[in-house]
């Protein structure tokens, strides 16, 4: 797998059928180790480990309906009231981050309506808080410390 721009986190692997696995402590499982997984599994790591947001209040690709069309998100975390506090777009190391990704997230924010926005290939991170009022987001040098 692609080197990320992360810390070193330790991951439980599986092989089946000539086929690698990760296990996910999220969904409490086994899952086909694909590069946006890489990515995804470390941005779960980072929230826990870095950022200190429980691992009650994550979430991973789930499903949302955005304008009539079912979408799933990569990561999100709630906050203790249940609004929700991020949610994070990842794409594989070798996708680049373009402005379609921020225009994917921006979609998937109109239903989830998150105070910030991360995203990330594993390389590149882009954080955001939203700016609701003014209808537009400011681009972050990190995501604030979990309350």
């Amino acid at each position: 797998m692609h080197l990320l721009n992360f810390p070193n986190y330790t991951f439980r692997f599986k092989n089946s059928e000539n086929k690698v696995a990760v296990f996910d402590e999220l969904r409490k499982k086994f899952v086909l180790l694909t590069p946006e997984e890489w990515v995804r599994q470390h941005v779960v790591q980072f929230l826990l480990q870095e950022k200190k947001i429980p691992k009650s209040l994550l979430n991973v690709e789930k499903q949302l309906k955005v304008h009539g069309l079912i979408k799933r998100y990569d990561v999100l975390a709630y906050n203790p009231n249940g609004s929700i506090h991020l949610v994070v777009e990842c794409k594989a190391a070798s996708v680049p981050v373009t402005q379609e990704t921020f225009d994917q997230i921006a979609r998937y924010n109109l239903a989830l309506q998150a105070s910030y926005l991360m995203v990330t290939n594993g390389v590149q991170h882009y954080f955001c808080q939203m700016d609701y009022e003014k209808e537009k987001y400011h681009f972050l040098p990190n995501l604030p410390e979990w309350q």
